[in-house]
């Protein structure tokens, strides 16, 4: 039997904007609405409002519920911050991974401590019972709670460099709320410990609390926004009416994606998954001392890492027009014709193009009066060995083949990591 497909809260309201629908993670999602593309170039220039309440999130709570990360999460929370040289405190969070004791990727997860052993761990769309029984099967005896919060809580990204603009406008207290200092992968904001939803300490002008997270997908300026879910639909209405004046597009999978593989960001299950943690870009993940020699800490998968045989090597790559190849039918070749590999993304950065034997950017300060990107191929291959970044290889499925560059970064000037001052008028 066939298990129906999940919509999310705002479902009606994406159907009634006319969104393309398309069944992901076991739900039933905007793929995009109006252009894909414009919703792409949207997060660069302006603003972009996402539907990310499909993921799902856990409650970690109790007088070990930081071993259990610890030993279940391949960062160190003890030398994690400032250069992995200060530990997880509350109102900061940090990427993981989750690895099974071969070192292979169960999920992805971002952590956040809200207070003295209490965590949000974020995972991917349905895999909260599969990564709480994960926690709990290794930890059975820790004293911790581990609590799906999804009848509680859900959450919206609100990305692009005019996202700070348009909370502004819509916070309780925008001048406490958003008074910098706001770093990349801090939070403002707390949960009640009894009904399991954001406390009122930051909240929304009509009242409704949340948790706001200078965190994303997209590698550009932007928020997640932790809502109890009976608020959901009235806070996104209110976030679209707020945005329409920074021309703020509500956007879909298809633009999430190619604006995470620009931005050079995994997408759990495809580009990472069923082989070891290593040789990749986001190795930042595991807990490895500064010469990259030991690791800090004992934890699940760490044997299976220092042990694997069986490595691939993932790059991230650009093409040189804005063409495509399928990844389950293609496969990477040497430029004398072997089959070296395996593509595991292949999408359009439409803000990106080569100009002057570079990359340029919508978004770089420093690109030429006439710039107008076309767009470029960009994603993530896994080869069978280690090559030279540079390397040029042919991308090839069915109706095409595509040469590309294997380099190690993709769209360059990103705003995630813009000084906060820079990126709000309110402090201008």
């Amino acid at each position: 039997m066939v298990n129906e497909l999940r919509r999310t809260r705002l479902f009606r309201w994406h159907e009634d904007y006319g969104a393309r629908i398309s069944p992901f993670g076991e739900y039933e999602m905007p793929l995009w609405y109006a252009s894909a593309k414009e919703e792409h170039l949207s997060v660069l220039n302006q603003a972009g409002l996402f539907d990310t309440s499909h993921m799902d999130i856990l409650l970690v709570r109790g007088q070990q519920g930081k071993n259990i990360l610890q030993w279940c999460c391949s960062r160190d929370l003890e030398a994690c911050l400032k250069g992995n040289k200060m530990p997880l405190t509350p109102g900061w969070s940090v990427y993981t991974v989750i690895l099974n004791d071969l070192g292979h990727v169960i999920d992805d997860a971002i952590i956040s401590q809200l207070g003295t052993d209490v965590y949000l761990v974020v995972v991917n769309a349905s895999m909260g019972p599969k990564v709480r029984d994960h926690f709990i099967g290794q930890n059975k005896n820790l004293q911790a709670e581990i609590i799906l919060l999804n009848d509680y809580v859900a959450k919206i990204d609100l990305q692009g460099p005019l996202s700070g603009n348009i909370l502004g406008k819509i916070l309780s207290e925008p001048e406490q709320i958003l008074n910098p200092p706001f770093p990349l992968f801090s939070f403002k904001g707390g949960l009640d410990s009894n009904s399991l939803t954001p406390t009122p300490g930051v909240a929304l002008k009509n009242n409704i609390p949340l948790i706001l997270s200078r965190s994303g997908y997209t590698g550009e300026f932007g928020f997640e926004l932790f809502i109890a879910v009976n608020h959901l639909l009235e806070a996104w209405e209110m976030i679209f009416e707020a945005g329409q004046e920074f021309n703020l597009r509500p956007c879909g999978l298809a633009a999430r994606d190619s604006l995470r593989a620009g931005a050079v960001l995994p997408l759990s299950h495809q580009d990472i998954g069923d082989w070891p943690f290593l040789n990749n870009p986001w190795i930042f993940a595991l807990p490895w001392n500064k010469e990259v020699s030991v690791f800090t800490k004992d934890f699940l998968g760490k044997d299976g890492l220092l042990s694997a045989t069986n490595q691939a090597f993932t790059y991230p790559f650009v093409g040189y027009d804005l063409r495509k190849v399928s990844p389950e039918q293609s496969c990477v070749q040497s430029p004398g014709g072997e089959d070296i590999g395996q593509v595991l993304t292949c999408v359009t950065d439409m803000g990106i193009d080569w100009q002057e034997k570079r990359i340029f950017s919508v978004a770089s300060p420093d690109k030429p009066l006439d710039f107008q990107p076309k767009g470029l191929s960009c994603g993530f291959v896994k080869l069978n060995s280690a090559v030279p970044f540079s390397k040029e290889l042919q991308l090839v499925d069915r109706r095409r083949s595509l040469k590309v560059r294997l380099v190690k970064d993709i769209r360059p000037d990103r705003t995630a990591r813009k000084h906060f001052q820079d990126m709000v008028n309110y402090f201008k």
